[in-house]
């Protein structure tokens, strides 16, 4: 493309057509920065603010381990995440099992802000603890673990007790798909008010999954720090937009019992008082979405981007209106916006903990590799993660803008009693 086209191109207002065809011809590379669309943005009033994320849930920044549920689903969210899947090399189910009890004591600690384990001090060994989070607060860090369907294969004799909801999830419409982000036998998330602490416990598992499990992929992600927004605002993700609005109000235990926790009556029973998560890599064409109107943008999520309110309405949390009209009968949110389809009629929800991430620029492309860790918690992902993402990937007007290329479901084990370990519900 000669230098006069870049130049025109530039100086010219594109539209998001445009924005696609002209990065399917020589890469977002090319593709001229923000600055140009500031005029095109106008300044409006604040935002609504309330509180999401607090140190009420914690004790000097520790968020306790133990207990009926695993913490780190409906715990209010942290700032960043260190998300890591394991696939298993041991060959026998006690060596698993004691991974796990293992990966419980060492996790206790962690969370306490101590080291994973009581240093020998032998001048002639290894230290037992990487070090670098020596002298730090323990951050409101949790960590959560599941198990993926390939672990109920033929190697530990679990088959039969694979969970009916841990299916493999369908293909869907924007998936594409990298062996390197999709899949594995566990999954541990690590949550925690600062990422030198929570990547310093994923560190210290996979240490001791050393001849048990190996590291398959690491994901790291991050959203605005408390520091930075003290309200506690819902979080924007990379495209600019709140993320988070629709949430389910999961503090009251009975909304949380009927979206997020495996029940006692559920198949099978040794799920009570878990969940499934659902993990996406999603892509983000951020480039291209930078150069997309503004109302382009709220028109793709149904949302204005300024204060989060659905379409027509002025606050974030103002009741969606799906059916209103305007002067010409057209709907006020589009029936293909982002906001509308995963409304699901109000009838399906899912608990969202997602992250934003940044791994750097791709090589190939000249893009950045950024975008959004997708994270769920649901009950049963057949009637909820599953149903609505296959109604967003048909229709979503996101698509234009975004790329599945990581996957995961994972059954998230019960939590466990002090004493006791992670797991202990099943082997």
């Amino acid at each position: 493309m000669d230098t006069k086209r870049l130049e025109n191109i530039a100086n010219k207002k594109m539209t998001r057509r445009d924005a696609l065809k002209l990065a399917g011809v020589g890469g977002i590379g090319l593709l001229v920065g923000a600055g140009s669309m500031g005029a095109l943005v106008q300044p409006k009033p604040s935002a609504t603010k309330v509180a999401t994320s607090s140190d009420s849930d914690s004790v000097n920044g520790i968020i306790p381990f133990y207990g009926k549920h695993q913490s780190g689903i409906i715990t209010p969210m942290q700032d960043f995440i260190c998300m890591g899947a394991f696939d298993v090399t041991a060959t026998a189910l006690a060596e698993v099992r004691k991974l796990f009890q293992s990966w419980t004591a060492a996790a206790a600690r962690l969370t306490e802000g101590k080291n994973v384990d009581d240093e020998s001090d032998n001048p002639h060994l290894p230290p037992v603890d990487t070090g670098e989070s020596i002298g730090l607060a323990p951050m409101r860090m949790t960590i959560t673990f599941g198990l993926g369907a390939s672990f109920f294969d033929e190697r530990f004799g679990l088959a039969s007790k694979r969970p009916a909801p841990l299916v493999d999830l369908p293909h869907f419409n924007s998936d594409d798909l990298r062996k390197e982000w999709t899949g594995g036998d566990i999954v541990v998330q690590v949550c925690a008010n600062d990422p030198q602490v929570a990547f310093h416990a994923l560190r210290n598992l996979a240490r001791i999954a050393r001849g048990k499990a190996v590291l398959r992929w690491v994901q790291d992600g991050f959203q605005r720090t408390s520091a930075a927004d003290p309200t506690g605002s819902t979080p924007r993700n990379l495209m600019g937009f709140k993320d988070g609005s629709n949430n389910p109000k999961v503090s009251e235990p009975a909304a949380a019992d009927e979206i997020v926790w495996a029940q006692s009556t559920d198949d099978p029973a040794w799920m009570a008082g878990g969940s499934y998560m659902v993990m996406r890599r999603i892509r983000m064409r951020i480039e291209i979405w930078d150069r997309s109107s503004l109302d382009d943008q709220e028109s793709t999520f149904g949302r204005h981007r300024q204060s989060g309110a659905p379409l027509g309405k002025s606050g974030e949390f103002d009741d969606l209106e799906l059916n209103r009209k305007d002067s010409k009968g057209n709907p006020v949110i589009p029936t293909t916006s982002h906001v509308a389809l995963a409304n699901m009629e109000g009838k399906v929800k899912i608990l969202r903990r997602g992250y934003s991430y940044s791994s750097g620029m791709d090589i190939k492309t000249g893009q950045l590799d950024a975008g959004l860790l997708f994270v769920c918690f649901n009950r049963d992902p057949r009637k909820q993660f599953i149903p609505m993402q296959q109604k967003l990937a048909a229709a979503d007007q996101l698509n234009e803008y975004i790329t599945h290329v990581g996957s995961g479901l994972f059954a998230c084990l019960p939590g466990a009693s002090e004493g006791g370990y992670i797991g202990e519900t099943l082997f």
